[in-house]
């Protein structure tokens, strides 16, 4: 079953689906590259690896008072009664490690990156090593000569770093290692299609037009997603009022199919 909401399903960007969607993506994109590029290209899926601390996970500091919270007596040899505290059990923040998977386009017979295609995950936008970790990345890509594509399907958390943009809730950056600083940026919101974008190559090449829509709505229909998703929930970012109207009346038009 496709999608009931047209562009983004901003639903599917809940932590306990994005992962496997994110997954799902990225070899969609690289099976859709494959078909548009010709045999002189080849989009390999590659991952960056870095630990982080588990966002569930709060480290907690127990003040004095809650030592007397809680005592038991105990006798010492002398037979005076000592005051001893309970101890809190509590749970330690632990590093894991993350895996976040990319696009590289590389030309077959060299080896060499021409562009690298990123489909953001909720920690490159949260404070933290993700966020840490995929900057170091974008700014190496971003002084070298590949092209660079980032795609923001995300409403939540802090937009990567670029001057002179309008608010949006999702946005595509694709920049031309040879026209920059300058990139072309598509700001689109909850309820428009993902903009189609022409995916950069060498100077001079035909840009083969990457259409993100369709592609969105086979990974929601092949993962039936429409199994998993419980569109009464509250989502975060929360849905504005009218936002939520839109939502439950596409999907009541889709019952009526």
């Amino acid at each position: 079953m496709p999608s009931p909401l047209p562009g983004m399903n901003p639903f599917i960007e809940q932590p306990e689906l994005w992962s496997e969607f994110h997954s799902r993506m990225i070899v969609a994109i690289a099976d859709s590259l494959d078909e548009l590029l010709n045999r002189d290209y080849r989009v390999a899926v590659e991952k960056r690896v870095y630990l982080s601390q588990d966002d569930e996970q709060v480290l907690i500091g127990i003040p004095d008072v809650a030592v007397t919270a809680s005592t038991r007596s105990l006798q010492d040899s002398n037979r005076s009664t000592v005051a001893v505290a309970e101890p809190q059990t509590v749970e330690l923040p632990q590093l894991k490690e993350v895996q976040e998977r990319y696009l590289e386009i590389r030309e077959g017979a060299t080896g060499v990156v021409i562009t690298t295609i990123e489909l953001l995950s909720p920690k490159n936008k949260r404070t933290g090593e993700g966020r840490d970790a995929y900057l170091r990345k974008r700014q190496q890509v971003l002084t070298s000569r590949t092209n660079f594509v980032e795609v923001d399907l995300l409403r939540g958390g802090r937009p990567l770093p670029v001057k002179g943009s309008l608010v949006s809730d999702y946005r595509i950056l694709v920049s031309h290692s040879c026209e920059r600083p300058q990139a072309q940026l598509y700001g689109f919101n909850l309820g428009q299609e993902i903009p189609v974008f022409g995916v950069p190559l060498q100077t001079g090449e035909a840009e083969p037009l990457l259409q993100l829509q369709p592609l969105m709505s086979r990974v929601y229909d092949r993962a039936r997603f429409e199994l998993a998703i419980d569109y009464n929930q509250t989502l975060s970012p929360q849905l504005s009022e009218s936002e939520q109207t839109w939502v439950l009346e596409h999907i009541q038009a889709q019952k009526r199919l």
